[in-house]
């Protein structure tokens, strides 16, 4: 098989999930890869019951995110100081190089987002931040948790 050039249209329908380099199950969709892109990538976050990615971000690029069923949290910021809750319906938009953290509120139910992004390489580009990624987070993750 050829690799697509992204001069046709192309239908995907990915079976199974990867485990993307953030840590979560997708469905990769959209990509260089799978369809010969150039500037856009979009994949279905699959968050199993009590599912978290681990801290990262983008480099260069922009993520739009969509949020089809449960609720995600996403801790932002240079320290992960700020918290949004994503709900089915909500729209959310993270600007290059912001480093962030999305998790499942539920550890009962899974919880469904559509992500988007103006980088057709898409994993290439991810940026893991273990720095962030401590025991104090965990611990704040399972307090929020707690609260819902």
């Amino acid at each position: 098989m050829t690799q697509p050039d992204g001069k046709q249209v192309m239908l995907l329908q990915p079976k199974q999930t990867s485990i993307a380099r953030q840590g979560m199950p997708q469905f990769f969709g959209v990509s260089e890869s799978t369809v010969g892109a150039r500037h856009l990538s979009m994949n279905l976050t699959a968050f199993p019951p009590g599912g978290r990615a681990k801290v990262h971000r983008h480099k260069d690029y922009e993520t739009a995110i969509y949020t089809i069923a449960g609720e995600i949290i996403l801790y932002y910021g240079p320290h992960l100081e700020t918290e949004i809750l994503m709900g089915p319906g909500s729209f959310c938009y993270i600007p290059a190089e912001e480093p962030h953290v999305a998790f499942n509120l539920s550890d009962s139910q899974p919880a469904t987002a559509l992500t988007a992004r103006n980088d057709a390489r898409e994993q290439e580009n991810v940026v893991l931040m273990p720095e962030l990624d401590t025991e104090e987070l965990a611990q704040r993750i399972a307090a929020r948790k707690a609260q819902a």
